[in-house]
């Protein structure tokens, strides 16, 4: 039986081009009470954060096709992913090699190979340090962090159907066929939107528009 110690189903993406790595850390994280999405390189994992947003990354250095730096910069320019916290993993465990890791935009850096309740206690350090902050924001009557944004925004019709559909947890990649443009325009049309209301990311836009009756 797996151990629930209130994770509240947190869901995190692990990515690493090592199989064996990813059954025993995806199968050790389950037993904790996680739900854990894998992919095999950064490629892999923007498909997966297209399609979802999880609560925190762990990531693979050196990969094959795109490798973890590239990643982290394509998740720290990206309004959706920028505040995801992101745990890399690395065989390289030199000062220079951390220094590096963690000014190319991750949150904590470990070395290979390492124990499972190190690395279980990193991200319960990190999510707990989101928590903590997210207790500090303005909560409406639901318990939920409050949305609030500028009173004087507006929207053109074209981001109001996006913005539906976001809503309906339709994928950037979806939205784009569904509206036959590329993934791109609706990527420019969402980044837009989160400029516009100050948001950070889809989640809140989708709930925004739910609460402000445009979905």
């Amino acid at each position: 039986m797996k151990e629930n110690l209130s994770k509240d189903n947190k869901k995190l993406l692990l990515i690493d081009d090592d199989p064996n790595l990813i059954l025993l850390v995806k199968d050790y994280l389950e037993f904790r009470g996680y739900n854990v999405a894998t992919a095999e390189n950064g490629r892999e994992a923007l498909e997966v954060l297209d399609r979802h947003i999880p609560d925190l990354i762990i990531c693979d250095v050196m990969m094959p096709e795109m490798d973890g730096y590239a990643l982290v910069k394509h998740i720290r320019e990206e309004p959706t992913t920028n505040k995801i916290p992101v745990l890399f993993l690395s065989a390289k465990g030199q000062s220079q090699d951390k220094v590096k890791g963690l000014n190319e935009g991750a949150d904590v850096y470990m070395v290979k190979p390492f124990e499972p309740e190190e690395l279980v206690a990193q991200v319960e350090s990190s999510l707990n340090q989101i928590k903590r902050w997210e207790q500090g924001r303005p909560r409406s009557l639901d318990g939920a962090p409050s949305i609030k944004v500028p009173h004087n925004v507006e929207l053109t019709p074209t981001e109001i159907k996006v913005v539906q559909l976001v809503a309906k947890g339709m994928a950037n990649r979806e939205i784009a066929e569904k509206l036959n443009v590329s993934q791109r325009t609706i990527e420019s049309h969402v980044s837009n939107m989160l400029n516009k209301t100050s948001l950070n990311n889809r989640t809140e836009l989708a709930r925004w528009s739910i609460e402000s009756s445009m979905a």
